[in-house]
């Protein structure tokens, strides 16, 4: 128990502040739908930002005379996903195994599933 809480911890810290801005540059996004037409098009450190988001590479002034490639950083992202769903899956267990009442986890559990599904049909059209 104690090397599951140690590695639900370690991942957890070491990939927050990776997640934190995809979070925030996936919320930017969905506020301004608008999009660049190339990466060199990114002015804002916002839009630059959503570059890293979208091409996973930082848009710079020799972005066009020298070829950039996003595969580091898409080992990183792709590292930070599964230990996502890792510490993620870890959480749930904690939770079961230290909670003294054990339905509400598992209520809260499937209200995060059934929120945003109920969510996207409401807003369905047709």
């Amino acid at each position: 128990m104690k090397l599951i809480r140690k590695l639900h911890l370690f991942l957890g810290v070491f990939f927050t502040p990776l997640l934190v801005f995809f979070v925030a540059t996936g919320w930017y996004q969905t506020l301004n739908p608008d999009r660049l037409k190339s990466p060199g098009e990114a002015e804002t450190l916002l839009q630059k930002f959503r570059v890293v988001h979208t091409d996973m590479i930082y848009p710079g002034d020799r972005e066009f005379t020298r070829p950039t490639s996003p595969k580091l950083f898409q080992g990183l992202v792709a590292a930070m996903s599964a230990a996502v769903l890792i510490t993620t899956a870890l959480g749930v267990f904690l939770a079961f195994r230290t909670v003294r009442g054990k339905g509400w986890v598992l209520f809260w559990l499937v209200a995060g599933l059934a929120v945003p599904v109920g969510l996207l049909w409401a807003g369905r059209k047709g």
